[in-house]
């Protein structure tokens, strides 16, 4: 992917917050049991950054389980839903590259679906500013259970029809534990968490279609797909409820290197 294109992937979401907010997946309560695991301290209480916040989907369940959270978003067009959607958590524009926050200031920093859109020769450093001695860095993403035929048949068909940048989730963990901090400064614990969700087809691809890929091809080419994608799901889901399987690819570093 070109600077450019990541970019404009990156920007995209701007103009389609309120379909995200409605549509994309939450996170199992299961992946907060295990951040506080790795992390070794519960969220109750902590001091915790919801970096590349978005419209709130993770920062609302970091605050129901107690934590003093603050997102940090900068797209325009995410944080205004995120402020009409989540008006009692405080938000700042910013992003992971340059971080609007005072130095061991945070017990956690947080990325949900975020970390891949910084550039690490700057997040990673500006993460160890920002964290306490002590503190933790989480980075997830929900990602499809490709061993599920129709979703593994869905990626392909999304994959043929955008090109190569359009295939989703088939590097695997070991590539994102490998770019997460390509510096090692970072030590990472990996883990797993599956879950799934039902949702009515129009969900289903309203959700998909709100991912960044279909963003930047323009709606026609997006409609096209997501025209022909509903054909395929009605004839696995004749109910028109689609079963959604993620596994939550979650990476927690507890400590760090000397530079």
């Amino acid at each position: 992917m070109t600077v450019s294109s990541r970019t404009a992937r990156a920007h995209s979401f701007n103009a389609a917050a309120a379909q995200y907010a409605a549509n994309r997946p939450s996170y199992p309560l299961a992946l907060f049991d295990v951040i506080e695991e790795l992390s070794g301290r519960p969220l109750a209480g902590a001091r915790v950054a919801d970096i590349g916040a978005g419209t709130g989907i993770s920062t609302a369940l970091l605050a129901a389980r107690g934590a003093d959270v603050l997102a940090v978003e900068p797209g325009e067009g995410m944080a205004a839903e995120f402020r009409r959607t989540h008006p009692d958590i405080p938000i700042v524009r910013g992003s992971g590259n340059a971080l609007p926050l005072a130095a061991a200031s945070a017990d956690l920093l947080t990325y949900a679906q975020a970390w891949h859109w910084t550039d690490t020769a700057r997040s990673v450093p500006e993460a160890l500013r920002v964290l306490r001695p002590g503190g933790a860095l989480a980075l997830w993403w929900n990602t499809s259970a490709l061993d599920v035929p129709w979703i593994d048949a869905q990626t392909t068909r999304i994959g043929r029809h955008f090109g190569a940048d359009g295939v989703v989730d088939r590097n695997g963990s070991g590539l994102r534990t490998a770019l997460a901090d390509p510096s090692g400064r970072l030590e990472f614990t990996h883990r797993r968490v599956r879950w799934s969700r039902h949702v009515p087809v129009d969900t289903h691809l309203a959700n998909i279609g709100s991912h960044s890929i279909f963003l930047v091809q323009g709606e026609e080419s997006a409609s096209a797909f997501l025209t022909e994608e509903r054909t395929h799901l009605l004839t696995v889901f004749p109910d028109g409820i689609v079963e959604e399987t993620y596994v939550v690819e979650l990476l927690v570093a507890t400590s760090a290197r000397p530079a």
